[in-house]
């Protein structure tokens, strides 16, 4: 078992959200209508994240509902598994654990079919359930634009940027699902209201173009940091990623993969971008970090089971030429991060 939160302990990455089971083929290539076996993974993207976060050291937890049913039990042993803190999952009685299905069509198609009916329960959660001296004590919590699609969640997810007060780093995945939505416009409004609570702010070119209106990357952006954002990270998937400060852009190219299966990359990309921000990196080497922990899972069939280590992404950039910015020298921290002891070459 990774290194996780415990019971009682606030951990460094709260993330807050969808959750669910992931039903994957083993077959690849193949429609939905002919898969014969298939595997049951954890999913859902604050859930993955917080998985991520974990695989690399951090202590994380989730805040979110599972049914009360064999599926939502799994749930439990999952993030005990991985070392996720479980404390503040609990069960809404009469609402059955999500489970999402998809065809692995690789290189880029991917197609997800999510049966969150007749309501999810992670969009149960309450504002008088929270704990908020937790949601206000971790050093990073992570949301998506999913809980702001239906109450009581959206209330809840709004009690807990109350609670933090844009204490850095509150994170916004725009992680943007139609399917989720009546339409596209009420999606850009909840989403415009919710900038003004966080300080970092994720999303692909689609994403952005929601919460912007453009997905020219750069005036996306911009536009990002005018919202009240401190950070702006746009995922431009096969030209690499955009991040923003106010002081400060930088481009990283994408770190090339075989993909697999490219559902979960985002997920690494999170948990990384998490692990770097806590360590107090440049914003080029967490974004350049971050891709590789993608890539790693966009080779890989799951999502929660193919999170890196720290050894593995070093490893890859190492590999790729995409690594350190600083000419090479190795740190004691990545020493450690690899099991090397801080002398060693």
């Amino acid at each position: 078992m990774t290194s996780g939160a415990t019971s009682g302990a606030v951990p460094e990455v709260l993330t807050m959200g969808r959750v669910g089971v992931d039903v994957y083929p083993l077959q690849v290539g193949v429609s939905l209508r002919h898969v014969e076996t298939f595997g049951k993974y954890l999913g859902g993207s604050p859930t993955n994240v917080a998985v991520a976060a974990a695989r690399l050291g951090r202590s994380s937890a989730v805040i979110t509902r599972t049914g009360a049913d064999p599926f939502g039990l799994f749930v439990h042993d999952a993030l005990r598994e991985y070392g996720v803190g479980d404390q503040y999952v609990t069960a809404v009685p009469g609402l059955p654990t999500p489970v999402t299905f998809c065809e692995i069509r690789p290189p880029e198609d991917f197609p997800l079919y999510f049966y969150r009916y007749p309501k999810a329960p992670d969009l149960e959660i309450r504002p008088e359930e929270l704990d908020l001296p937790a949601v206000a004590g971790a050093r990073l919590f992570w949301a998506t634009v999913t809980g702001l699609s239906d109450e009581p969640s959206r209330g809840a997810h709004l009690a807990a940027w109350r609670a933090r007060g844009r204490a850095p780093y509150t994170v916004l995945d725009l992680d943007y699902r139609p399917m989720f939505w009546p339409d596209e416009e009420t999606a850009r409004e909840r989403v415009r209201e919710a900038l003004g609570h966080v300080t970092v702010v994720v999303g692909n070119l689609e994403e952005v173009e929601v919460a912007t209106g453009t997905r020219e990357p750069r005036k996306a952006g911009r536009a990002l940091l005018e919202a009240g954002a401190e950070l702006a990270v746009v995922k431009r998937g096969a030209a690499g990623v955009l991040g923003m400060t106010a002081t400060e852009t930088v481009e990283v190219p994408p770190v090339p993969v075989e993909v697999v299966n490219g559902l979960g990359a985002g997920d690494a990309f999170g948990g990384a971008l998490c692990h770097g921000l806590l360590a107090g990196w440049p914003l080029e080497r967490t974004l350049r970090f971050a891709n590789a922990a993608g890539a790693i899972v966009a080779g890989r069939l799951a999502c929660a089971p193919a999170m890196p280590t720290a050894a593995e992404v070093l490893e890859v950039l190492e590999v790729t030429g995409e690594g350190r910015t600083d000419r090479g020298k190795v740190t004691d921290e990545e020493r450690a991060d690899r099991g090397e002891g801080a002398g060693d070459e």
